[in-house]
């Protein structure tokens, strides 16, 4: 036993299908989500960790050797292989290479391939070629990837071998496991108990956990590779598979791998293309890893970047269409559940930001008419208008717009904005009433239908003048973060947050111009633009809270009270640009909508 490492870096590799396998450069897993097989049952939705992790370790003629390292409750390491990493790389995926105290060096890999639902764990000896025998005990729990698994009956360790493919059925209604291999297998189960995630004590959540470890793999690394693979009964893979051996197949997963890898034009492309993946409906984006699933607020948002900018259209298009038959009442569901649950719609922005991502997706097309189709337009007009009309009507939540032409929003005990952290019954920023971004993202959405469907122009002007004249903070020259603050007309929330940039950048129309749109720029670089984002509250408000830490109401108390928040770094970049806050810039118009691509053209 030794005292645990330095905390180290983590990797994830994605499947495609909303699964994926994550850990960290010490092969020390610290999440309860760190796994090497945790796949999505319904893709992109009902994860499950089926393969945790394993032990291995190697025999040589100077003796036993250790490649990894478990952390156990209350705070000890077993084994030494962290100790043993020469070194360690995340591309083209991870790969590590060890090396023990009588010279032996091993190279392993883990890499995960597209939409197979499967894990591929490689080694191989590097250098000249010795007696070296490489053991290998994989950990299974069979449970949800929110949850932790602990020792009890109901776990089978039966398992079937045939040839190079060793299946477990660890419990009923859950999917097999099925590991192919070139090693020999030899049943020997036991339960490791108090396996210890030291991030998940870190957010003051349960932190231990027993698995299973029903056998052990070992393989003559002297004679080749040693490969490992872990899947599941129905995988595409295993079709792909047919009668190659383990090794071949590896080979031809690896080499699949590497052509689609060095397709992409940057590591920035391959990183964007880890969210988007083959969801129930087809196309989705996920929200983010390892907690999320498909979000409505953040697919909207993220598909500027992950498809726009990267140049795809056709699955932007095909996630916004799938998306166009969930409008309810005005509203797009913010969250599809992970087991099959009715549509969560709590987002009062969703539906806006749907709306945002549509017209973009059009002035991106822009001349390339094969990509939206007529009925796709069609879909598209049809959903824009059923989110204006529920809006303007009233719909959940108090979500209605007012006589001023401005939304509001808002009810008791609900966060409808994405400053939305509640614990328990607790809204830590409530913001109910009309909040700054909120009406932004509206005057938006008028702005854009105004371009196919005329009546809505009206409501717009009237809109912006009453946003002009009401969310101006004179005192401070900037803009109020929430008017009519509970509803109460004429009370302003002054709290300085960054929503207020959304007036000036990260839209389509600007809102403000002139002095007041320099203004706020300013005061936002000033009080809170850091190297990584902006603050979602300034230093110095009595709530700020500048670090996202400790137990469970403490950390999601200061969610969005002063914590970082990478995302809102271009919204600012670009009002910083259309301020005019660099040399030469001149302000732009707050009617302008750049590259237009109206709806009805």
């Amino acid at each position: 036993m030794t005292t645990p490492p330095v905390s180290s870096r983590e990797w994830l590799e994605t499947d495609g299908l909303g699964g994926f396998a994550s850990g960290t450069s010490t092969g020390i897993r610290t999440r309860r989500y760190h796994a090497l097989l945790l796949t999505a049952t319904t893709p992109p939705t009902g994860r499950m960790v089926l393969v945790n992790g394993f032990d291995a370790w190697i025999e040589t003629p100077a003796g036993r050797f250790e490649l990894t390292s478990q952390h156990y409750a209350p705070d000890v390491i077993g084994g030494d292989g962290a100790q043993r990493i020469e070194q360690f790389t995340a591309q083209p995926w991870p790969r590590w290479i060890f090396k023990f105290q009588d010279g032996t060096r091993i190279e392993q890999e883990i890499l995960v391939a597209r939409e197979s639902q499967l894990t591929q764990v490689c080694w191989r000896l590097l250098g000249q070629r010795k007696s070296v025998r490489l053991f290998v005990r994989p950990f299974l729990s069979g449970r949800d990837y929110h949850g932790l698994h602990k020792e009890n009956g109901a776990f089978r360790f039966d398992t079937a071998v045939d040839a190079e493919r060793v299946t477990w059925n660890p419990y009923p209604g859950v999917p097999a496991v099925v590991a192919l291999s070139n090693g020999h297998y030899q049943h020997e189960p036991h339960w490791y108990q108090n396996f210890r995630y030291a991030e998940e004590a870190a957010r003051g959540l349960d932190d231990t956990e027993d698995l299973a470890a029903p056998g052990i793999f070992n393989f003559d690394l002297a004679s080749g590779e040693a490969v490992l693979m872990f899947t599941t009964p129905d995988s595409p893979a295993l079709s792909r598979k047919r009668d190659l051996s383990a090794v071949k197949f590896a080979d031809a997963v690896r080499a699949n791998e590497n052509l689609r890898r060095a397709e992409f034009p940057s590591p920035l492309h391959r990183a964007a293309d880890a969210y988007i993946v083959n969801g129930r409906h087809g196309k989705t984006i996920m929200a983010g890893y390892p907690w999320f699933t498909d979000w409505g607020r953040d697919t909207f948002i993220a598909l500027r970047g992950l498809c726009l900018a990267t140049s795809r259209l056709a699955d932007a298009r095909d996630i916004l269409v799938a998306w166009a038959n969930s409008v309810s009442e005005g509203m797009l569901p913010n969250l599809f559940p992970d087991h099959g649950a009715q549509p969560e719609y709590n987002s009062v922005d969703a539906s806006l930001w749907y709306v945002i991502a549509v017209h973009e997706l059009l002035a991106a097309c822009n001349g390339n008419g094969g990509i939206v189709s007529a009925k796709d337009k069609r879909a598209f007009q049809d959903a824009v208008l059923a989110i204006l009309e529920g809006y303007s009507r009233g719909t959940r939540f108090g979500i209605r717009m007012d006589s001023d032409g401005l939304l509001a929003a808002g009810e008791r005990g609900v966060q409808l904005t994405w400053m939305d952290a509640k614990v328990g019954e607790w809204v830590v920023t409530p913001r109910a009433g009309k909040p700054v971004e909120i009406q932004a993202l509206w005057l938006n959405a008028l702005g854009i239908a105004s371009q196919f469907a005329p009546q809505w122009e009206e409501t717009f002007n009237r809109g912006l003048k009453s946003f002009r004249d009401k969310f101006w903070n004179e005192k401070i020259g900037c803009l109020y973060d929430v008017i009519d603050a509970n509803h109460r007309a004429g009370e302003g929330d002054a709290a300085f947050r960054p929503n207020q940039i959304f007036a000036v950048g990260g839209l389509p129309f600007q809102l403000l111009d002139g002095e007041r749109a320099k203004k706020v720029v300013a005061l936002v670089e000033e009080k809170l633009l850091t190297p990584l984002g902006l603050r979602s509250l300034a230093p110095g408000e009595p709530d700020y809270k500048p670090r996202y830490e400790g137990g469970v109401l403490r950390r999601d108390g200061s969610y969005h009270q002063g914590t970082v928040w990478p995302w809102l770094i271009g919204p600012f970049v670009e009002a910083w640009v259309r301020a005019g806050q660099h040399n030469g810039c001149e302000t732009g118009s707050a009617k302008e909508i750049p590259h237009a691509a109206p709806l009805s053209s």
